[in-house]
């Protein structure tokens, strides 16, 4: 049975349900994952849902399960073949591109990923801690000094992983405008397909030119020396370094920014929490942990086809159908998380989901967590009275976007 097929698998948890329901669903509160995944998440570790084409991939929302789909070769995230689940109309514009080495499979996904994976090896990034906090001193410095109250997305979370990744790209800083224009077309789920390729044109046709410079004038970045390492344009073509560098442009600042401002936001609406990083910054890092499976950004899933019949516990997914996995709901789990909807920034580990798992786990981790852990050691730092200065039911949430998120977060202190 294909993921267009109807007619529930018998026996499956989709048996005695009429309509499997819509996904992605609405959420009450907009800082927890929508009711729907853990209404699912107790039925089973896999259940049907309907997407806006009328296709109805399997949704896995159990942590255990996530991990084993995406460590799982027989899951395809290769989003060419049939049955691959694309959760918007919009997300369909680019099934007529060539794909990112995210949507290959091994063993070409490994060979293009190895090409830039010394760039965010952790030792690697780890030198670009105090080059990171001047920026942090910088921003909050500006933001201070203009006084509050102050839309802390537009003065510091958006333009912080915008200056750290257009440094480690080569990419003029002075152009953000533009690509933070265009990188909000793409991920808005709600943008008419036509908007969204002409989105992805003018930013592919705005890095071209770039890469082109740095290919006859190789610099010392992260462009220029992917370039300057394979001068083989059979082994890496241009169009190959400008799909990489819009991969890494658009997912370098829209996930931290939105990471930063959301954990601000969950810390100040849990005020024992955000005292307890007051009072000791040194707790940061750990809580960075905590607030990465607290607020999982990615919230519509990580889309994969099945390659075979595999079962999901207990739950037979045939080849060709469509799988979600809802990295929000593995990460609310109580099976794997202890009273999951509770913030505690002394959690320890790091078991969830937030980055994914397995082969195409972020690639960016090591810099995420390095920017999210100096940005808001100095905020609790600097600003420890600081206050969300609008009521809260009049923030504005990105729950049209692939990356969850605020629009604005106004503050004082």
């Amino acid at each position: 049975m294909t993921h267009t097929d109807a007619t529930p698998s018998p026996g499956g948890p989709s048996a005695g349900r009429a309509v499997d329901p819509a996904f992605p669903a609405r959420r009450g509160c907009p800082m927890d994952p929508p009711a729907l995944l853990g209404e699912l998440r107790e039925q089973a570790p896999a259940s049907r849902v309907t997407l806006w084409d009328g296709s109805r991939p399997w949704l896995v929302t159990r942590h255990a399960e996530a991990r084993q789909v995406l460590r799982d070769e027989r899951f395809s995230a290769d989003s060419s073949r049939d049955g691959f689940p694309f959760v918007s109309r919009a997300a369909t514009a680019l099934r007529d591109s060539p794909p990112s080495f995210i949507r290959m499979d091994p063993p070409e996904h490994d060979r293009r990923r190895r090409m830039v994976t010394q760039e965010f090896m952790i030792k690697r990034v780890a030198r670009l801690g105090p080059r990171v906090e001047r920026m942090v001193d910088g921003l909050l410095d500006d933001m201070i000094a203009a006084g509050p109250p102050a839309d802390l997305v537009d003065a510091f979370a958006l333009p912080l992983p915008s200056l750290v990744i257009c440094e480690l790209l080569g990419v003029p800083y002075a152009d953000h405008a533009f690509f933070q224009d265009r990188s909000r077309v793409l991920l808005n789920q709600h943008t008419p397909v036509e908007q969204v390729r002409a989105a992805r044109d003018e930013l592919s046709g705005y890095l071209r030119d770039l890469v082109e410079e740095k290919a006859v004038h190789p610099q010392d970045d992260l462009l220029g020396r992917l370039l300057a390492a394979h001068p083989d344009r059979d082994e890496l073509t241009l169009d190959d370094t400008v799909r990489m560098a819009l991969l890494l442009l658009i997912a370098g600042h829209e996930t931290t920014a939105n990471m930063t401002a959301l954990s601000v936001l969950d810390l100040l609406q849990h005020p024992r929490q955000w005292e307890l990083l007051c009072a000791d910054p040194g707790r940061v890092a750990g809580a960075v942990e905590e607030l990465l499976r607290h607020q999982t950004i990615v919230h519509t899933g990580l889309p994969r086809v099945a390659l075979a019949d595999t079962e999901i516990g207990g739950v037979t997914v045939r080849a060709g159908d469509g799988v979600l996995v809802s990295l929000a709901a593995a990460n609310r789990d109580e099976r794997a998380f202890p009273e999951p909807d509770r913030l505690d920034v002394g959690r320890p580990g790091r078991r969830h989901l937030a980055f994914g798992f397995g082969v195409h786990q972020c690639l960016g981790q090591p810099l995420a967590r390095l920017e999210l852990q100096i940005a808001l050691t100095g905020i609790v730092r600097r600003l420890p009275g600081l206050r969300i200065a609008v009521p809260t039911g009049e923030l504005s949430f990105r729950d049209t976007m692939a990356i969850f998120g605020l629009f604005q977060l106004p503050v004082a202190w």
